[in-house]
């Protein structure tokens, strides 16, 4: 003899499940924003010591005592510097003199796309370091211009517009007297030039960047 068909609302059981699975959501989702807002001022503070570490790299020899975060300009396009995005300038200060500014700009002409850059320049115009932040570059190849995997990247500190001299800012490769990376002079060519753009730049505009408001947009207008 079969059941009878229960008439009326769901079964009790999925409807308790339901409220089950709702409260646990609840629970969770609580948790989560708890545990954000305790650990917000942390994860800030370390992504701020983070940008800081990052930034020093390329200011060897150079004090300062300015909140590099906050000195961050940002240079709309069009611009005069390396990429077609927006750029970010750092301006560098001790006791509010400016001593050095660091530049986040994008070489377009890497061999398998662009590098992202990290230039610094010295007030009198002199590269302090440079870096690259990304690229997808051959590994083995162009990738040795990453710090960890070779020491290339470290020549251009010291240089300058005139050392070597304007006419000289090339790879050796091109008739210029900057090393490049055996087997990958596309690579390094890009990078080399990317370099005198911005220390171009650097020279025709650096009483502006070191004036202009954080959030003045372009220096060079």
């Amino acid at each position: 003899m079969s059941e009878p068909v229960r008439q009326g609302g769901a079964n009790p059981t999925i409807m308790q499940s339901g409220l089950i699975l709702a409260a646990v959501a609840a629970i969770c989702t609580t948790l989560v924003a708890l545990t954000f807002n305790m650990t917000r001022d942390r994860i800030a503070a370390n992504e701020q010591a983070f940008l800081e570490q990052s930034l020093a790299r390329v200011l060897s020899g150079i004090s300062f005592n300015n909140d590099l975060s906050a000195s961050a300009l940002v240079v709309r396009v069009p611009h005069g510097l390396p990429g077609k995005e927006n750029a970010i300038i750092y301006r560098v200060l001790n006791d509010s003199a400016p001593v050095a500014a660091l530049f986040v700009v994008t070489a377009t002409d890497g061999f398998t796309g662009p590098i992202k850059l990290l230039i610094g320049i010295d007030y009198d115009g002199a590269v302090t370091g440079v870096r690259a932040l990304e690229h997808k570059e051959t590994p083995g190849i162009g990738a040795l211009i990453d710090e960890n995997r070779s020491d290339w990247i470290y020549q251009f500190a010291g240089t300058s517009l005139n050392a070597p001299e304007r006419s000289a800012w090339a790879i050796r490769r091109d008739g210029g007297e900057i090393d490049q990376l055996t087997g990958a002079s596309v690579t390094s060519r890009a990078i080399v030039n990317a370099v005198n753009q911005t220390l171009l730049y650097f020279e025709a505009n650096r009483d502006e960047i070191f004036t202009a408001r954080a959030d003045s947009g372009n220096t060079d207008e």
